[in-house]
């Protein structure tokens, strides 16, 4: 069975996402690398709530992963004044599909993925070309998914319902978060 290192953004979104992967084959192993989530008390909730999904699913998961929110910041910053979708989701989408591009390459995995593409809100074509191109500098490969069709995100409520984890209601960034207030 071929290994998958999937960048998950929160246990919600993972769940669908891992079982259309391990549907296709894949032996999944989720990767929760975030450090555009703020505040650090919403990041540790949805961090062990992938621990939580991951015991009950029965599925590794890297659980050494840095809270880089400083590194984010330099990154992102310059673009707060920007609407969710803009500049500043660009480089939040690259810091992270670069970071698991690196993880997986440091791991001898061939190939990864995101829960990125599960989102209404999230661009699929813009999101697998980012990562298409990050697997590119890296000689590995990318993933292609758009998570969200079939009703996946509808899926994704529902299996977050049974295993009764958390859903939060904005992005994950202070910037996605002021814009739902």
């Amino acid at each position: 069975m071929k290994k998958i290192l999937l960048n998950v953004c929160c246990a919600p979104d993972a769940t669908h996402s891992i079982n259309v992967l391990q549907e296709e084959g894949f032996h999944v192993i989720t990767y929760f690398y975030n450090p555009n989530i703020h505040p650090e008390n919403e990041y540790k909730r949805r961090f062990l709530d992938m621990i939580k999904l991951a015991k009950q699913i029965n599925i590794e998961n890297i659980t050494h992963v840095p809270y880089d929110l400083e590194e984010w910041k330099k990154r992102c910053d310059k673009y707060a004044g920007e609407k969710e979708g803009g500049k500043r989701c660009i480089e939040c989408f690259k810091l992270r599909l670069k970071k698991t591009a690196e993880k997986a390459k440091e791991l001898g995995i061939e190939i990864f993925a995101t829960t990125l593409t599960i989102s209404p809100h999230k661009n699929a074509e813009l999101i697998n070309k980012i990562g298409k191109e990050i697997a590119n500098e890296f000689g590995i490969k990318y993933y292609e998914s758009n998570f969200k069709k079939k009703d996946g995100f509808k899926k994704s409520i529902e299996l977050s319902k049974k295993y009764n984890l958390y859903r939060q209601n904005y992005c994950g960034c202070v910037y996605s978060q002021r814009d739902v207030r």
